[in-house]
């Protein structure tokens, strides 16, 4: 049976007075890849935010890798493992693409070597020297994942990754999701993309109103599509 990398129980978040997340309560096991659906506004980046400590103040139990986590500042939940990719990238302007990538430092033994990195992320090896804003948008979000790739993270936290690009990088990413579960790691995408994150999920969830309403696993897909469309307009 696989091991619980994450565990959350009656979590609540608050943007200032603003109570954005109502106690939700999911889990994700080692190796899965679990989507996050629901509607802008719905919580979803905000239980990302939450998970790594990015949001104001928390309550209820984030567990990683057995850990609880509720009260670690953000640097700490990094170096349990965690890699969080925002929306925004995050990319340097001022550094080249390589200054990026080498930007993060080591947080666990394990890392993808540079080798392995531009292997999975041609494209980054071509533009290496290029300053970040030079780079497509595309490049840019390789660039996003990759750095994390190189710091030894195991549970990914992949926000909106494939918002805005061509469909053919956004299949070159739905490829790196499988390539990156085939060598073990864990990953929670929010995806607004629903086509981007249907095939690549083991089990999916459901939010509204800062819950999480419906859950159900890749083989119920098809029969929770008219849910989805209720849920999402899909």
């Amino acid at each position: 049976m696989a091991s619980e990398l994450l565990r959350i129980e009656d979590l609540h978040a608050w943007y200032g007075e603003s109570h954005i997340l109502h106690g939700v309560n999911f889990a994700v096991n080692e190796g899965e890849v679990v989507t996050l659906l629901g509607r802008n506004g719905a919580g979803r980046t905000t239980t990302l935010r939450a998970i790594v400590g990015m949001t104001g103040s928390r309550k209820g139990s984030i567990k990683l890798f057995g850990q609880e986590a509720i009260h670690l500042a953000a640097h700490k939940v990094a170096r349990l493992g965690v890699g969080y990719c925002p929306e925004e990238r995050g990319i340097f302007a001022s550094l080249t693409a390589f200054e990026n990538l080498m930007l993060p430092p080591t947080i666990a033994p394990g890392g993808m070597s540079i080798d392995e990195i531009y292997a999975m992320f041609p494209n980054l090896a071509e533009r290496a020297n290029s300053p970040g804003t030079r780079l497509s948008g595309g490049e840019q979000q390789m660039l996003a994942v990759a750095r994390i790739l190189r710091t030894g993270a195991r549970l990914l936290l992949l926000d909106e990754i494939s918002e805005g690009l061509a469909p053919v990088i956004v299949q070159k990413l739905a490829e790196m999701i499988l390539a990156l579960k085939a060598r073990g790691y864990t990953i929670v995408l929010v995806e607004q993309n629903f086509r981007f994150a249907a095939p690549l999920a083991d089990r999916f969830y459901v939010m509204e109103h800062g819950c999480i309403v419906k859950q159900f696993a890749q083989a119920e897909l098809r029969q929770n599509m008219g849910m989805l469309q209720e849920y999402l307009g899909v």
